[in-house]
């Protein structure tokens, strides 16, 4: 079993790394392994709407977004981190997510349906919580469990030295890794034991203007 995890940030070895190292620990105490997939420093466009995803389940506009997708099929867990921007995630994070989950469908051929998520949120001092509920809709719209912690995912520290010193940030990574490593393991006693994924549904579209 593997976890990716997204370092959202432009600091690669900066707080929200951090976050994620530690999480990556946990899930390695548990026998899972785990990667943590940097977005790097480059501009990240926002979606086209161009449609081209829709018969391919690719970005036609490639990158990182296809690099993360290629891997989200073989991943069993995802974890999202991002520093705080505004009170509110990365441009980078934002767009290449928007991307990430527009390309892979909403059906049971996506390569996140029943897959579980969490999201970590890294700050100086606020707009954590507003950058966490942000994350968290990707899953929420996904067919995504989400993995929770014993506080909201978030770690505070203006340099990784900080964070060092968020020892209840860094419990509750731990935390996260280890209930992350619960559930997969769960899952997969269930799949195992033969239990049937959920009816599926041909979605329904409503516009409220008629």
């Amino acid at each position: 079993m593997k976890v990716l995890l997204v370092n959202g940030s432009p600091n690669k070895e900066g707080c929200t790394n951090r976050a994620l190292q530690e999480i990556a620990m946990e899930l390695a105490k548990s026998g899972i392994k785990s990667e943590i997939f940097w977005l790097g420093k480059e501009a990240i466009m926002s979606c086209a709407s161009c449609g081209a995803c829709n018969s391919s389940g690719r970005c036609a506009f490639g990158g990182p977004v296809n690099e993360f997708l290629d891997k989200a099929y073989e991943a069993d867990g995802f974890i999202f981190g991002s520093p705080v921007h505004y009170a509110a995630a990365s441009g980078a994070i934002t767009s290449f997510l928007g991307r990430v989950f527009f390309a892979g469908s909403r059906n049971i051929d996506s390569p996140f349906y029943l897959k579980p998520g969490a999201s970590v949120a890294s700050a100086r001092r606020a707009g954590t919580t507003s950058t966490f509920d942000q994350l968290n809709k990707f899953f929420t719209i996904s067919n995504m469990p989400i993995i929770s912690g014993g506080y909201w995912n978030m770690v505070h520290g203006f340099t990784p030295e900080d964070v060092e010193k968020d020892e209840e940030g860094l419990q509750n990574m731990r935390v996260i890794g280890r209930n992350m490593a619960w559930f997969l393991k769960v899952k997969e006693a269930g799949i195992k034991a033969n239990v049937p994924y959920p009816i599926q549904e041909d979605q329904i579209a409503t516009n409220f203007i008629r």
